[in-house]
């Protein structure tokens, strides 16, 4: 596919969807929890927010084999009884340092772990202005995409610990840092209790992240332009977690843990010999054990690359993050799991236009549970089914280009704890029409009509997506289990440039799409060559790239950085010390400077092409930060010239510099 897709939501106004539990610990959908209110009311009342919707006690832990996990005498403690500086969430501390704990839940973490490279979709998910200081009432708001939709979960932030008043569950590295323990919470809320969040895959939290369309390939089985795909999606703001041979979790003798999650964080192709070796990069959400074959901390291969690659790409710290080959890779993990995602996230600027429908349907038995098309079956009519309208996306043009499609379908479970949910195996037919129609189409349709698209396997997943090429034309869109009588509530999703979407039937209806802004179409290019050319930037190619680009909203359009500005800038973003940013990180660098030039414009009323400390102060507060008049006094002198004032370059340096300035530790 040539698109990246994140689906984003309307704009929430924190009714909470939220649980009470009955006797037997199950949950019911209630509407009562408003952050807001809740915050004010215990503001007002001086009073920090208990959740007895989600208490502090062992009902909220689960009635199965955890109980038996848990230390003596658990507390529930908040985490400003802990430590005298509780954080919540600091940038400084970069995207690494999870510590995964008596859960296995390492499928959540390293979700966690591929989500903390786009810190954009962090602060959606996890709302990064909420702190133990400012406005705290022991209270704290997430979202997940939940079934079509995003869902805001509120906690109180009393956690489970030991004696020793160490966390029970998540933790960072960090030992102040509370952002990941309370999410996990709020996971749980959402699964029904922590004990429900044992046992899961990746590619599900990929999707309660982000909405986002996910894509599961078995290694086994996996295409033979693998690396092409990788090379694609690792330039695009997309999720990547992958998954070892299943069985009891433990540590091989390799090095690698079996029935464990793995999030991919890079991919460089090295010259070995004056051959091409592919390289692969993989974090253990536990934060050690490594891989120790080739390509390894301490293997010799490394001695076969250049000295400039080496330093580049080699470090020796036991920080659960190595390198293999392709190769080692595809024998070694069963599944890649990839989230696809839209570059627009949080955005209203006008670019590109995508559609999405969506489309809520059911398999009953005996009436639409039909299963998948066989010659001897006479029941594959009986599925529901969608026709689908694709559309040139240049107006008034009539055009036979291909346009890019991808079909989502997603099964909903009946049980609201997560332990208790069995997937069935499902998959999508396509079908070429040639005229249109609401009437369902017979069984003897079926019989002598042979399909566009027919799945090669049917995947026991939650989610199965599907990416096309199809020409401008009616089609027909059936999905399924692999077994009649299989009952399941399902979601259909259509992402394109232009389509209409219709469920057939005596109750046809239009299924109205919502539109997606793709304001990065044209930066997607450049950042997939870009990373073609630097798959990491050092301070001279950073230099280099924003020397190039065209600044629209200031005076001079072409402000020169200086090469220690650009050594500043990557100390300050370099979150693995290796002197160099990923493709990742530079996106984040890049939206920063996207802001920051539209601040600085803002601020500077006079036209000169500078700013004065006073003017610094209000586009910091622009970006939540607030500083005093001497800090604001002293960074003027530090960063400015011989009067005081301060140009663009150093500005990018100042801002970064200042959102940078807490320290967690």
């Amino acid at each position: 596919m040539s698109f990246c897709l994140f689906l984003k939501g309307k704009s929430l106004n924190h009714n909470n969807d939220l649980f009470r539990r009955d006797s037997f610990g199950r949950s019911h959908q209630q509407t009562c929890q408003d952050y807001q209110t809740l915050l004010e009311t215990c503001l007002k009342n001086n009073r920090l927010f208990e959740d007895n919707n989600f208490p502090a006690d062992l009902s909220s832990i689960g009635r199965g084999s955890l109980l038996q996990k848990l230390p003596p005498n658990l507390q529930w403690k908040r985490p400003t009884e802990l430590y005298d500086n509780p954080v919540f969430y600091s940038a400084k501390a970069g995207r690494l340092g999870l510590c995964q704990g008596v859960l296995e839940n390492c499928w959540f973490l390293a979700a966690l772990e591929a989500l903390t490279f786009h810190r954009d979709i962090l602060n959606w998910v996890v709302p990064l202005n909420q702190s133990f200081t400012k406005k705290y009432a022991g209270i704290f708001l997430f979202q997940f995409w939940h079934f079509g939709e995003w869902v805001p979960v509120v906690v109180d932030d009393r956690l489970p610990v030991n004696e020793a008043g160490q966390l029970v569950f998540v933790s960072s590295t960090y030992k102040n840092m509370f952002w990941a323990a309370l999410l996990e919470k709020a996971y749980a809320k959402l699964s029904g209790s922590y004990e429900d969040l044992q046992i899961g895959h990746v590619s599900e939290a990929f999707l309660d992240f982000t909405g986002g369309v996910t894509t599961t390939i078995q290694l086994a089985k996996s295409p033979p332009d693998l690396w092409d795909i990788l090379t694609s999606v690792a330039s695009k703001k997309s999720l990547i977690g992958c998954q070892t041979h299943s069985g009891k979790e433990k540590v091989m003798t390799n090095g690698l843990v079996n029935g464990h999650a793995y999030t991919l964080t890079g991919i460089r192709k090295v010259t070995c010999h004056y051959t091409p070796e592919y390289l692969v990069r993989l974090r253990n959400p536990w934060g050690k054990v490594e891989w120790k074959g080739d390509w390894s901390d301490r293997s010799k291969k490394w001695n076969l690359l250049s000295p400039k690659e080496k330093i580049l790409l080699l470090r020796e710290d036991e920080d659960g993050e190595f390198w293999m080959s392709l190769h080692d890779f595809k024998f070694h993990f069963v599944s890649l799991v990839i989230c696809q995602l839209t570059p627009d996230l949080m955005s209203q600027e006008v670019g590109k236009k995508w559609m999405c429908s969506l489309s809520p349907g059911r398999w009953v038995k005996g009436s639409t549970a039909g299963g998948r098309l066989r010659h001897q079956s006479d029941t594959f009519w009986m599925n529901p089914q969608f026709q689908l309208t694709v559309l040139s996306a240049d107006e008034g043009k009539k055009s036979s280009k291909p346009c890019s499609v991808l079909v989502s379908l997603m099964q909903k479970s009946k049980s609201h704890h997560r332990k208790e949910v069995s997937h069935f195996p499902i998959g999508i037919f396509l079908f070429r029409l040639f005229w249109k129609g609401n009437h369902r189409l017979p069984q003897e349709f079926f019989q002598r009509t042979t399909p566009l698209f027919v799945p090669r396997d049917f995947q026991t997943q939650r989610e199965v997506s599907y990416g096309f090429s199809l020409e401008p034309g009616t089609y027909l869109i059936v999905p399924c289990t692999s077994e009649p009588k299989q009952e399941c509530e399902f979601i259909l999703r259509v992402f394109s440039r232009k389509h209409a979407l219709y469920e057939m039937g005596s109750n046809c209806s239009f299924v109205f799409p919502k539109e997606i802004v793709d304001k990065y179409e044209g930066e997607e290019e450049f950042f997939t060559k870009l990373f073609k050319k630097y798959p990491e930037i050092n301070a001279i190619q950073l230099q280099k790239i924003l020397n190039n680009m065209n600044w629209t909203y200031l005076i001079n359009p072409k402000p020169t950085f200086s090469i220690e500005a650009c050594l500043g800038i990557l100390a300050l973003l370099d979150l693995n010390a290796t002197g160099t940013v990923s493709i990742q990180e530079f996106r984040y660098l890049w939206k920063r400077l996207l802001i920051y030039q539209e601040v600085f414009h803002k601020q500077d009323k006079d036209k000169s092409g500078f700013l004065e400390s006073g003017q610094l102060r209000v586009a910091a507060q622009e970006a939540e930060i607030l500083l005093s008049d001497e800090v604001c006094n002293l960074m003027a002198i530090r960063y400015g010239n011989s009067k005081g004032k301060i140009g663009f370059e150093n500005f990018v340096y100042f801002m970064l510099r200042v959102e940078n300035m807490e320290d967690p530790c």
